[in-house]
Parts: structure tokens; sequence; C-alpha cells
């Protein structure tokens, strides 16, 4: 059975199941995917070259996330975006998670951490010139996932990537809408990069909570 590549640098320790799930959960928050669209776990299974079983487990792990609805063995389509305030809520967790990260790593950086980083900020400078939305989200989705990684609490990520695509409005459509040029994207995740590189960890957290909308 055929392995899918991590999503990131990092070192893969996640299940086939949760490999796939991060896939389709990237994809429908990149709007790849659209409200209201059904999935077929036989097209999913080949789409990754894997059996059916991982890909049924990790549309149940979606349904149960909320990103899903409907009935297993039925049908399950892309969940509708939740209300604005229950999207208010989910982004103060989500800011709540992502500066628990950084504080727990913050003391710990190394040159590595910082090339993984640049890396995937070289990727997402290409998509802002090119105005490619889709991989800017996806860029950014791979930016905030290392982020809570990165403090190898894999409890941490199961929560974040729980409640993310709840906010999935705010990596495609609201960056559309909001940032007229595209390049302001990049420049605001070079920003909290250059806060890690501070050494302030207030600093760094601040900022973070900001740019976390």
């Amino acid at each position: 059975m055929s392995q899918l590549q991590p999503t990131t640098s990092a070192p893969l320790v996640y299940s086939l199941r949760e490999q796939i799930a991060d896939r389709i959960r990237n994809d429908v928050i990149c709007g790849r995917i659209g409200a209201g669209e059904r999935l077929n776990e036989v097209h999913l299974g080949e789409k990754f070259g894997v059996s059916r079983t991982p890909v049924r487990a990790a549309l149940q792990q979606l349904l149960h996330e909320g990103i899903l609805e409907g009935r297993p063995n039925v049908g399950l389509k892309v969940a509708r975006q939740p209300s604005d305030a229950m999207c208010q809520l989910v982004t103060e967790i989500r800011r709540t998670i992502e500066s628990f990260a950084v504080e727990s790593f913050f003391g710990s950086l190394t040159d590595a951490d910082f090339v993984q980083w640049n890396a995937i900020l070289e990727r997402m400078r290409v998509a802002c010139l090119a105005r490619d939305f889709a991989l800017i989200a996806e860029c950014d989705i791979e930016f905030h996932r290392s982020i809570v990684r990165r403090a190898h609490e894999k409890d941490l990520e199961s929560i974040w990537s729980s409640i993310v695509g709840r906010v999935r409005s705010h990596f495609h459509d609201t960056q559309k809408d909001q940032y007229p040029d595209a390049m302001e994207i990049y420049a605001e995740h070079v920003s909290i990069i250059n806060s890690f590189k501070s050494g302030d960890v207030k600093l760094a957290v601040a900022l973070l909570k900001e740019k976390v909308c």
C-alpha cells in the first residue's frame, strides 16, 4: 500500500488515515472542494492510491470534526460554513492554541526550524506573486500547522486540525477579498518569523495573535 507524502518536512509519525484526512481537509480549506460537494470513497482511494478502508476512516474523522456532513455509507458532503459568531469563537481558540505552541518551543528554536519556515514562505511568495489563492491558502495552512506541530504535542495538533476547517473562509475567500495586493499576505508571515528571531517571546505571541484572524 502506498504512503502519502508528508505535508511538511517534519518526520512522518502520522497514520495513513491522518494523512488522508489532512489532504482532504486542506483541499476543503483551500477551496478546491466546495461546500455541498459530495465525496466518494472509491474515487478518493484511486486518487491517493490506497484501499477504501483508510479513506473511510479519514472521512469519519472529518465528519466528526464537522468539516463533512451526512451519513456514512449513504453519502458525505462538505459542510456549510458555520455562523459568524461560531467563526469568531473558533478563531479565539485557534489563537490560544498557536500561542501556547510558540511559548512551548520558543526557547529551543534551531536553524532547522527557520529553514523549514523559509521554505514554506518561499512557496507562499511565489503563490502570492501569481495570485493563486488556493495555493496561498495551502501555504498558509502549512505554515500555521508547522507552528503547532513544532510543539511536539500530537493532541494539540489534533485539536487545531479539528477546528481550523471551521474557519476555512479565512484561508481563501477572506484573503482574496481583503488583500488587493496578495504580497501583503506573504509580508505578514515574514513578520511572524522575524518576531521569532527577535528572541522576545511576548512580542512573538502578540504578533501571532494579531495576524490570526
